[in-house]
């Protein structure tokens, strides 16, 4: 017989574990190589009798405290097959630990759980409502108020919400017993498995309506074309989403509301682009105002503002604007800054008299523009 492989290397755990990460091991394995989710395979099912057997020693403390002292020797023999374990290792599959485990195995493997057994007639929170709305450049600096047109739900006034009509009223699931579950019993290859389920007739609620009030229709909740009206504040970017706290749809039970979530559109600016809280944008200058130096206008989100271009500018040259950029959502007090990129213009066309000038200026800088005596190339060449 093949010598058995050590319980904390058959669950992948180091000999210090603790019972979650024990627990998580198995539960990992026993999902991976379960018989049902392996049909005919002996492989796996081999596999799942070892993990079983490894955990079911390991998860009890006396059990435990006897393998790390004596092995596998502590259980009747040395191949650990003695000691009345039977089955898989002496599993405990009635104990709530266990019934836990496979209640999530289960699930898992055929499509049943406890969580889905849960009752929805406790108060619960209503849905979360999605809107959008697009706004300018403008609007995003410097923060704005937008109405919006919605269709949002409101508890039905014709029956209070409770969905049965005018003089009825719900009654209690004879099913469920009001409770908004049912148990059940499955058979498996350990015996009967319990789980828990919504209930089908009353969907969880613990009531039945039978005549169902006429204008929500047994819903409790009719839809409504409403106006809200929302503050964008300053410094919004393009996909950032503003969230209006009680202005969702109506909780069930007495649960609070949902919220509204608005996703903000910026449209595009033909001058400034952002980045983050700065701001970017092109400012075009003449030569003579590069080479000569001038005080020129730039155009910020906030408006003009005067700029004193230094004599020798070169086309490219970055302008840093301190603080005129995006305010920031967190502090308003806080912006970001304008970045200005100067570029040098050359003209496309020029006049007989330009066209002179241009060229007494190359001479003057030791350039021949024209003429047999050309002796080196020009400025403009």
């Amino acid at each position: 017989m093949a010598e058995k492989r050590d319980y904390y290397e058959v669950l992948g755990v180091p000999k210090d574990a603790d019972d979650a990460a024990l627990k998580r091991a198995y539960r990992k394995l026993a999902k991976q190589y379960h018989p049902d989710a392996n049909p005919g395979d002996e492989v796996a099912a081999e596999k799942f009798k070892e993990a079983s057997e490894a955990y079911s020693v390991l998860s009890d403390p006396e059990k435990r405290r006897q393998y790390d002292q004596f092995g596998h020797a502590a259980f009747g023999g040395a191949d650990g097959t003695g000691g009345g374990f039977g089955g898989f290792g002496g599993f405990d599959f009635n104990s709530a630990d266990m019934g836990d485990m496979f209640g999530d195995i289960f699930g898992d493997l055929f499509g049943s759980s406890r969580s889905r057994g849960r009752a929805n007639n406790g108060p619960m929170r209503g849905a979360n409502v999605h809107a959008a709305v697009r706004i300018t450049f403008e609007e995003a600096v410097s923060g704005c108020s937008k109405e919006l047109d919605l269709n949002l739900k409101e508890t039905c006034t014709k029956c209070g919400g409770t969905g049965a009509k005018p003089g009825t009223s719900p009654q209690t699931c004879t099913k469920c017993g009001g409770r908004g579950q049912v148990t059940y019993t499955q058979q498996s290859i350990f015996g009967m498995v319990r789980n828990v389920q919504t209930c089908p007739d009353c969907n969880g609620t613990g009531k039945i309506i039978k005549e169902k009030c006429p204008d929500c229709r047994g819903t409790g909740y009719v839809t409504m074309r409403k106006k809200i009206e929302i503050t964008i504040p300053a410094g919004i970017d393009n996909g950032q989403s503003i969230r209006i706290r009680g202005k969702g749809e109506p909780g069930v039970n007495g649960g609070e509301r949902g919220d509204l979530l608005v996703e903000v559109t910026v449209s595009q600016h033909p001058i400034f682009k952002r980045q983050d809280y700065d701001v970017y944008s092109t400012v075009p200058i003449s030569f003579p105002q590069a080479a000569l130096g001038d005080t020129i206008r730039i155009q910020t989100v906030d408006g003009q503002v005067e700029y004193e271009v230094k004599p020798g500018t070169q086309t490219g040259t970055k302008v840093r604007l301190r603080g005129k950029g995006i305010p920031s959502l967190r502090n308003r007090n806080t912006r970001g800054d304008h970045y200005v990129t100067l570029v040098v213009q050359v003209p496309t066309t020029l006049n007989a008299e330009q066209r002179e000038a241009l060229h007494q200026y190359d001479m003057a800088m030791g350039g021949v523009t024209k003429g047999p005596e050309k002796k080196k190339k020009g400025f403009f060449k």
